[in-house]
């Protein structure tokens, strides 16, 4: 997950996923936040338009979700998790 610096949407963000991470996926997901404030160059090479936003690089396909990730329904559809 892209972030910038602790404000209270990023907070929010990494909070919604950890969550879910725990709820639906126990011992199945690495979560790696990175803050783009200190890591600018890699925004870029990622292309990272909008934060936050979270990188689902596996399985395949590779998704972005941007925003807080509060609207759960949407995130287990985005993220094909429940199903």
């Amino acid at each position: 997950m892209y972030v910038y610096n602790d404000t209270p949407t990023s907070r929010s963000a990494s909070a919604n996923l950890q969550k879910l991470c725990d709820e639906h996926l126990k011992g199945q997901c690495d979560i790696e936040i990175i803050d783009i404030m200190k890591k600018p160059e890699v925004a870029y090479d990622e292309q990272i338009v909008a934060i936050p936003t979270l990188v689902k690089q596996s399985p395949l396909p590779v998704r972005r979700l941007i925003g807080d990730l509060s609207n759960k329904e949407r995130l287990l559809v985005s993220l094909d998790i429940g199903r």
